[in-house]
């Protein structure tokens, strides 16, 4: 009888469907850094190429959703599925409710403009699926999320959100 109660109350707050309406492929801590949305398909005919190519139209924005703490994303590693990464290996600040995009391409962590480049010129994201991780510098994962092109990018524009 104590189920049915509990179960009870969980719908009559709400606390069910919101449950439901959770992404079942999202895996998430409690870690105030969580992935806000990706470029995973830059605009254009893809190429690699440093000087004429797209890669830094292929980003990913990471967003610091705590209220109160300053995040250093130094040690914090963007990965996908099969292994391709990128590692924060400079002193990177986010405030509350600040962001940074990790772009494709050559350049530098920078503050000031709220950008990182990957220091390589080859796309990360595949443009027909996917899995995106942000994890911890200790190795946990602070977010995750897998994405199909028919299934997740609903306007077809190649941006996919994932926290507002």
């Amino acid at each position: 009888m104590r189920k049915r109660s509990v179960i009870a109350a969980a719908v009559a707050t709400g606390t069910l469907a919101f449950l439901a309406a959770t992404p079942a492929q999202a895996a998430e801590s409690g870690s105030a850094l969580k992935i806000r949305g990706v470029q995973y398909d830059a605009p254009g005919a893809d190429s690699n190429s440093c000087s004429t190519g797209n890669t830094r139209d292929e980003y990913l924005t990471i967003k610091n959703y705590s209220t109160t703490a300053k995040v250093n994303l130094k040690g914090y590693v963007v990965r996908d599925a099969t292994g391709n990464s990128y590692t924060f290996t400079a002193n990177h600040y986010l405030e509350p409710g600040d962001f940074v995009k990790l772009r494709g391409g050559k350049g530098a962590e920078s503050d000031a403009s709220n950008v990182a480049y990957r220091g390589s010129c080859n796309f990360i994201w595949n443009n027909d699926r996917d899995t995106v991780y942000l994890k911890t510098p200790s190795g946990a994962t602070a977010d995750s999320h897998a994405y199909t092109k028919s299934g997740s990018d609903r306007d077809g524009n190649g941006y996919i959100t994932f926290h507002g």
